[in-house]
């Protein structure tokens, strides 16, 4: 089989920056308008399809057998006898990754066209967009550390960017700002682990400081008697806690909300916040060789996973609720992680990205419907208005759940059985937490599925005048900060009956229904017990996970069919049932917990009162110890005693010598005398 095209790998990898350049200098007034809104969309539509077709055919050839392509581009540096090299490490991860990022790029793109269509800052979203494709491509293509870490801060500017697009919204600004400062702790870990492995190995490039494994393994930290590879794994580990939104960084993930709803599908579903994951899974042969690492990780998902997905069940804005499953879902592939299930977690990275893409443009498209509403307590009833987004909505919901046969299932049910058959400590934890997870999922999804489209109707059709076009009107939606996803401060009711969206939103949701049914069927054998990881990912023969759960597999259909009698599909037939019977048959019994249970609602309401606590400890701490250096450093040290002192210590010295000079001839006679009389008694003083 023939190598990898050098040429189309850069063309795929580059197409999108073109896009974007394009959209962002010649269509925002930055280099002038020579681009309209609909030449923006078009010029960063053709570059992402450009690279989603040529992912498909990279990722085509890799399955027929195409050797790993591991090559320089150029050297962008020389220090001492170091190279800071950019170049593409294609193997079947990175093709496979290479098609998510840019099939669910290609679906944003398009959708952005009806979601943004009266936006004033339409072709700068579209460079933005543009620019986080290749961004996330140039992270998971590179072949060395510090083109990883280039990627992985360029997806967190993009992010920052993107979250704070309605930048005239104080709370916009507070949820980038929040986002870009929390992700700067999990990328100091970061750095800090690239450095350790660079110190060691003396290498940035993969493939040298993964020959170098049972070397670092051997080695201990400075001063301590740690192993020096565990304290690198787990600062690596602590850039993908921030990057992949794990506890305790998880607070920015759901006020990103605050950005556009695309970019909740593309950013913080689908590509970005499952870099850490990805980083992991590249490093395997690395964490393969601490058990307290893996440890680490495992126990960081288990609580991700349940503690956050608890606080899905009472949000009431649309997005928030899928924010908050996409945090316990990042947790689940955390779990695996940990179990040294890697090629799991990168599986189910996968099929979520496309249920999870697919119920955030379905929220998106609920929400454009319903004139911007975004609070699910005004909506009901709108399976007639929106049958489209209705069933869409459904076979995302269902493939989230772990319903057999659904892409989740598969990937799901891998990871479960993956914690049970973990030999690290905290895996009995991560067993139950995720296993109780799948009843939390069920509940909390269909609550906000039944609540938005069954039910009796609970919005105003009345038209008070309002309901106008998104984007600048007076729409009446709200989050839970009064704000609309358009900026807007509007309550209440809005004008006119919820309608289907136009075609340009729809199609998405089909294209991305069709794998959120099918893909986990098609991909399991291969991805988790063929060869497609071979000589990737690295697992070491004393973590028996994945070669226990491979004795289990018999072929996708026989996997499905006794998903029927295992406890996580009860368990998710459960949540359902629950979510049901207290929202559609019986809505008296959830007001009644609230109501008898008001210290557990209130935690959940406040986020586990963690965004106070950074609020306090950290935010105040920082603006404490500032406002000390500044009133001690600066006003007393340096003001005070060096500028603003050493001023006063000449005028006072002027002051008093200014006395000896009164103009008499005797007085200076006299001190001239003195003088003398000094030096004299000095001289036979020393001579004696």
């Amino acid at each position: 089989m023939s190598s990898l095209p050098k040429l189309y790998l850069i063309i795929i990898a580059f197409a999108p920056l073109i896009g974007a350049a394009l959209a962002g200098l010649f269509g925002t007034g930055f280099m002038g308008r020579w681009i309209s809104r609909s030449g923006a969309h078009t010029v960063t539509i053709a570059g992402v399809l450009i690279s989603a077709i040529g992912s498909v055919v990279i990722l085509t050839k890799v399955l027929n057998g195409a050797p790993v392509f591991n090559e320089t581009l150029y050297t962008w540096s020389m220090v001492g006898n170091i190279k800071l090299e950019i170049g593409f490490l294609v193997d079947s991860l990175t093709a496979m990754m290479m098609v998510v990022v840019t099939s669910v790029s290609l679906m944003v793109h398009i959708y952005t066209i009806g979601y943004m269509k009266d936006d004033p800052g339409y072709q700068r979203f579209f460079a933005y967009i543009s620019l986080f494709t290749f961004s996330m491509l140039m992270l998971v293509m590179s072949n060395n550390m510090l083109q990883l870490f280039f990627g992985w801060e360029a997806v967190g500017l993009v992010s920052y960017l993107l979250i704070g697009f309605w930048y005239t919204r104080p709370t916009a600004i507070f949820a980038n700002m929040k986002a870009f400062l929390v992700n700067r702790v999990g990328d100091f870990g970061f750095v800090l682990g690239i450095g350790l492995l660079f110190a060691y190995t003396g290498s940035l490039n993969y493939t040298e400081v993964f020959s170098q494994s049972t070397v670092l393994a051997t080695k201990v930290f400075p001063g301590t008697d740690w192993q020096m590879l565990t304290v690198a794994c787990i600062c690596l580990f602590i850039g993908a806690m921030g990057k992949s939104a794990q506890f305790p960084l998880h607070v920015w993930l759901p006020d990103s909300m605050e950005g556009p709803t695309p970019i909740s599908a593309l950013i913080h579903a689908a590509t970005m916040v499952t870099a850490g994951i990805f980083m992991v899974a590249r490093f395997s042969p690395l964490f393969e060789l601490s058990t307290t690492a893996l440890s680490f990780i495992m126990v960081i998902g288990a609580i991700t996973a349940l503690f956050m997905g608890f606080l899905g069940i009472i949000q009431n804005d649309i997005k928030r609720v899928v924010a908050y499953s996409t945090l316990s879902q990042l947790g689940y592939m955390t779990v695996a992680l940990g179990a040294s299930a890697y090629s799991v977690a990168i599986f189910h990275l996968m099929t979520h990205a496309f249920f999870k893409a697919l119920l955030f443009l379905a929220a998106g498209s609920v929400i454009v419907g319903m004139h911007h509403q975004q609070d699910i307590r005004f909506m009901g009833g709108l399976r007639k208005y929106m049958p489209i987004t209705w069933i869409t909505s459904l076979l995302g919901s269902l493939a989230l759940i772990g319903t057999p046969f659904f892409a989740g299932f598969y990937s799901k049910e891998n990871i479960i059985e993956a914690a049970k058959l973990a030999n690290v400590p905290g895996a009995s934890f991560a067993y139950y937490a995720v296993l109780i997870g799948v009843f939390v999922t069920a509940f909390y999804s269909f609550r906000m599925f039944f609540l938005v489209f069954h039910g009796k109707e609970r919005f105003d059709t009345s038209d008070h005048g309002h309901g106008h076009d998104a984007h600048g009107h007076d729409d009446h939606a709200h989050d839970s900060h009064g704000h609309d996803d358009h900026g807007h401060d509007d309550h209440g009711h809005h004008g006119g009956k919820p309608h289907e969206s136009p075609a340009v939103i729809t199609l998405p949701l089909i294209l991305l229904a069709i794998p959120s049914v099918i893909i986990g069927a098609i991909a399991i054998g291969p991805m988790l017990f063929g060869d497609f990881f071979k000589g990737v990912i690295f697992v070491s023969p004393t973590h028996p996970a994945m070669a226990e759960l491979a004795t289990h597999f018999h072929g996708w259909l026989a996997y499905g069919l006794h998903a029927f009698q295992t406890l996580p599909f009860w368990l998710a037939v459960a949540g359902v049932v629950v979510a049901w019977y207290f929202y559609l048959v019986n809505p008296a019994i959830p007001t009644a917990i609230k109501a008898n249970c008001g210290f557990i609602y209130r935690l959940l309401e406040e986020k586990y009162y963690m965004d106070r606590f950074n609020q306090a400890v950290f935010a105040g701490g920082a603006r404490w110890l500032g406002t000390g250096f500044w009133k001690a450093g600066d006003r007393f040290l340096i003001d005070g005693l060096l500028v603003n002192g050493s001023a006063k210590l000449v005028g006072w010295f002027a002051a008093v010598s200014r006395h000896l000079q009164s103009g008499y001839i005797y007085h200076y006679a006299f001190a001239m005398i003195i003088g003398m009389m000094a030096f004299v008694t000095i001289f036979v003083l020393l001579n004696k």
